[in-house]
């Protein structure tokens, strides 16, 4: 059972997420036989202000 997260900044549309989970799902599919029944994506929003890589703040 493939689970796949996603962490975006926020800021895309309900239109875009759809599509890039179902376009995960199929490639999923495709690289791991997994049916498309077992399969979980995960699209977490990430507010500014939560990611510092080496310490700094990554804006948009």
């Amino acid at each position: 059972m493939p689970f796949v997260k996603i962490e975006l900044f926020e800021g895309r549309s309900l239109e875009q997420k759809q599509a890039l989970a179902a376009e995960v799902t199929e490639s999923v599919m495709k690289h791991t036989g997994a049916p498309k029944e077992a399969i979980h994506i995960f699209i977490q929003d990430l507010p500014e202000g939560t990611y510092y890589p080496q310490g700094q703040m990554k804006t948009k």
